[in-house]
């Protein structure tokens, strides 16, 4: 039986998107049932105009669905992508993540296999703690923790972060090319741990 994956993401000038995107085709090509949704902005339209690159990722992004708890709830596994704001997750993601109160009361977040990608404009921005602040609230949610640790070549090449990948970004949302293997292992890895336990489940 096929894994259910959710990526959920926020991207402002598209990186997260990028790597959001490149998680799903990789699950896709895998066999693996997916949700690629964005969380709701939040930022008042005058903030996204005055920069022109989250103005254009804004208007090119509308199509794809917004993220809601049902699709944590439908999944057995969810990455999550996030820029760092001030070595946290941005407000737009806190904001998804707060509302889930009701499926973790009634312990529908309990044992969905998790990991989480982040993005920052200087290496040392504080994507670490992006990463270790997010899976903070998935341990109180009973998930369990997916890093990519250091499994593969392709997590050292990218930056070396064993917690989840993370990309280095420009103010148009670029980065490195080394980043995309690093998030097609991570997602790889996702699905195995995912996979061995839908089966023990079954």
């Amino acid at each position: 039986m096929a894994v259910k994956l959710a990526v959920i993401y926020y991207s402002s000038t598209g990186a997260n998107f990028k790597m959001a995107s490149h998680a799903a085709e990789t699950a896709r090509q895998a066999g693996a049932e997916v949700r690629l949704v964005r969380v709701k902005e939040t930022a008042p339209p005058e903030a996204i105009r005055q920069n022109p690159a989250w103005q254009a990722h804004h208007d090119a992004t509308q199509d794809v669905p917004l993220a809601s708890l049902d699709d944590i709830v439908w999944a057995d596994a969810v990455i999550f992508s996030t820029p760092t704001r001030f070595g946290n997750v941005a407000s737009q993601m806190q904001a998804f993540l707060d509302t889930a109160g009701g499926i973790w009361f009634r312990g529908e977040t309990m044992n969905k296999v998790v990991s989480v990608m982040s993005s920052a404009s200087n290496t040392h921005g504080g994507q670490e703690a992006t990463v270790l602040s997010l899976y903070r609230t998935m341990y109180h949610w009973g998930t369990i923790v997916v890093p990519p640790g250091y499994t593969d070549e392709v997590v050292s090449q990218a930056g070396g972060n064993p917690y989840g990948t993370t990309a280095t970004v420009d103010g148009e949302g670029n980065f490195s090319d080394s980043v995309l293997p690093a998030v097609a292992h991570q997602t790889k890895r996702v699905l195995q741990v995912a996979s061995w336990i839908k089966a023990g489940q079954g």
